[in-house]
């Protein structure tokens, strides 16, 4: 049995039998990958509190018919008490990394890797919004995935901006001539705010005001599910407990 270590960041655990948990993480190297690991439900565990959501680990692993197993860990960045003590943030981190996963089932990749420590690290740290953390990441990695928006130009028929038509179907902002009936009209603001987290402006993004930002938001939702072809979990979840 071949032996590996990777750096990871645990995206869920689930039960397996009456000591042992299953950690879906995404490795550095092998991106989305299960794992078991033995015996860590047990008080007696030496890295059981070291698996969970949100935590940057190192790992030592042994490769398995159907999954691998974990045989030792070592913590790098514990992001997990930041969050799991802020609603908010936790439920937004929930979002990052439940989207990290479907996006990179296909293989996922270094960049991705490094965008998903990135946003948690952002959201830890808490001195940004964790709204625009969370719209910031789902812009970038719906791009990384090869479905890049574009926000000041028109994306049909690549009229120079600004324009205030904004169509998730088309993949961005639309001048009034390519907006068809029933495309979004946004304030001017709007598509500067999105500009602003995609390239990670943080100024500009942290002075939009309200109806920007709701409307942003709602773009980089919808704009994600509608490429992943299935809603988020974790989305729905945070959107119900905030009525």
């Amino acid at each position: 049995m071949a032996v590996y270590r990777d750096q990871g960041i645990v995206l869920r655990t689930h039960k397996l039998g009456e000591a042992d948990r299953i950690i879906t993480m995404f490795l550095r190297e092998r991106g989305v990958t299960r794992l078991v690991a033995k015996g860590v439900r047990k008080t007696s565990s030496k890295f059981g509190g070291r698996l969970e959501p949100f935590m940057l680990v190192d790992i030592q692993a042994y490769e398995g018919r159907s999954l691998d197993t974990i045989t030792q860990v070592v913590t790098l960045q514990a992001y997990t008490q930041a969050l799991a003590h802020d609603y908010d943030r936790y439920s937004i981190g929930s979002i990052l990394v439940e989207t990290s996963e479907k996006l990179a089932e296909d293989g996922g990749g270094r960049a991705h890797f490094n965008l998903l420590l990135g946003a948690l690290r952002t959201l830890a740290e808490g001195e940004i919004d964790p709204e625009l953390v969370r719209d910031a990441y789902l812009i970038r990695a719906i791009a990384l995935s090869g479905w890049a928006a574009g926000f000041v130009d028109c994306v049909v028929c690549e009229a120079p901006g600004p324009h205030q038509r904004l169509s998730v179907q088309h993949g961005g902002v639309l001048c009034e001539r390519c907006g068809e009936a029933g495309i979004m009209r946004v304030t001017q603001e709007t598509p500067e705010l999105l500009a602003a987290l995609f390239s990670g402006d943080w100024p500009t993004a942290i002075a939009a005001g309200d109806r920007a930002r709701k409307e942003a938001a709602s773009f980089a939702a919808s704009y994600t599910q509608w490429h992943l072809e299935r809603g988020l979990k974790s989305m729905r979840i945070a959107s119900h407990s905030q009525r």
